[in-house]
């Protein structure tokens, strides 16, 4: 436990005593559950209309082109207004999009261009909330909460994702991605609701919101971003780190459960995966050490256990064993580099330094998912898995190697 300045013990719910904190965390944790529930219903919505995969690879891809091409402006539009302000409209144009959705599915009306468009929308709401949200919890909490805060924050949203992921399976089973969607729209509603408690300070030197000048403020939050090497180091380890990840849970992990143990224990090992990420933000609250970021960025070399188990033949039980594991140090690193760039990012540049860090982490995601089928084809899915393995461990091991990663300490 660490002590608070009064001298009381802040555990892991010492930041929900403050209300402002408990409305986002409330909101975000819907916001994550909505999304879970749409990552599942979203494609078999896509099947019932058109019956087509490529339909599915279109409106899917529109919501991830929109997502990545607006963050920046995301993080632009997030330091200039009110973030809780933003994160509210984000939630109203979430809401609105998959209701609409919704209403054509269950009429009969829906196509494929209307869902294309809507994915487009749904992807924009998405980017401007990525950033203001990450950018919101030091606002709500007094600093020495901040890994408390986040960790409580990862669970929420780890939580919500598992959460969505089984509801939408269920009522897409029960009912239909309709009805699933509808759900969806109504939990962004009731996110939206949630952050009208967040009431927080501006920022202690707001952004001139008479500046029109996007360009200008892109070049600033991009100079705050190359001036910390710890920064820029992690997010180019993440580059291939998340590349990896997508290729071998989106496309080798599902190929090697077909052909072996089967597709439901597959969803299983995906889902030990997420209790993993819960438990390791539980005991991120408890602990950390004081250079967290280098410790929890080399735990990030326990994410290739799932990839050299899946080499296999290995028994389900070290499977999920790898999986749980793999999550619970990664949410080590999480938390360790949400406090981080929260102490050490001035705070009316913060959501466009996140801005810069999600679209480096995330570029590289559908690389490796197109490349890692014709790398698999070659080599086989083994070989090609120890080439995503040794990939994240180099990454890893020149992240940890370097001196401003190593000693970057908590304030």
């Amino acid at each position: 436990m660490v002590r608070t300045g009064g001298g009381t013990e802040a555990g892991f719910t010492a930041p929900l005593r403050h209300p402002a904190f408990r409305g986002l965390a409330l909101g975000r944790a819907l916001m994550a559950l909505g999304n879970g529930m749409a990552s599942v219903a979203l494609a078999f919505a896509v099947l019932d209309v058109t019956g087509s995969l490529t339909g599915v690879g279109l409106v899917v891809g529109a919501r991830s082109v929109a997502n990545v091409a607006l963050l920046l402006l995301g993080g632009v539009v997030a330091d200039r207004l009110p973030r809780a302000l933003v994160l509210q409209g984000g939630c109203a144009l979430a809401a609105l999009s998959q209701g609409t959705l919704g209403a054509t599915l269950l009429t009969g009306t829906a196509s494929l261009p209307l869902m294309t468009l809507l994915s487009l929308v749904n992807g924009a709401a998405a980017a401007v909330n990525l950033p203001a949200a990450a950018a919101l919890t030091p606002q709500t909490v007094p600093r020495g909460l901040l890994r408390q805060a986040n960790a409580v924050v990862g669970v929420g949203v780890q939580g919500g994702t598992f959460l969505g992921m089984s509801a939408g399976g269920l009522v897409v089973g029960l009912l239909n991605a309709g009805w699933a969607i509808t759900a969806d729209a109504a939990l962004f509603a009731c996110a939206g609701a949630a952050l009208l408690s967040v009431r927080v300070a501006r920022t202690a030197r707001p952004v001139d919101t008479g500046n029109t000048n996007v360009l200008r403020d892109l070049r600033e939050g991009w100079g705050e971003f190359v001036s910390r090497p710890w920064v820029w180091i992690i997010v180019l380890q993440f580059m291939v780190v998340n590349a990896g990840w997508s290729a071998a849970t989106t496309v080798l992990g599902p190929g090697i459960a077909d052909a072996t143990f089967g597709r439901t224990a597959w969803g299983l090992l995906m889902a030990a995966n997420s209790v993993g990420l819960l438990v390791g933000g539980v005991l991120a609250a408890r602990w950390q050490p004081r250079r967290a970021l280098v410790y929890g960025t080399a735990l990030v070399a326990a994410q290739t256990l799932p990839f050299l188990a899946l080499t296999g033949p290995s028994p389900l039980p070290v499977l999920f064993a790898a999986m749980f594991v793999s999550g619970v140090a990664v949410e080590q690193f999480t938390v360790a580099w949400e406090v981080s760039v929260q102490e050490n990012v001035p705070q009316e540049k913060l959501s466009r330094v996140y801005s810069y860090d999600a679209l480096g982490s995330f570029v590289a995601m559908p690389v490796g998912q197109v490349a890692i089928g014709p790398v698999a084809g070659s080599l086989g899915s083994g070989p090609a898995l120890v080439l995503v393995a040794s990939l994240t461990l180099l990454a890893t091991l020149a992240a940890v190697s370097s001196r401003s990663v190593r000693t970057l300490a908590r304030a």
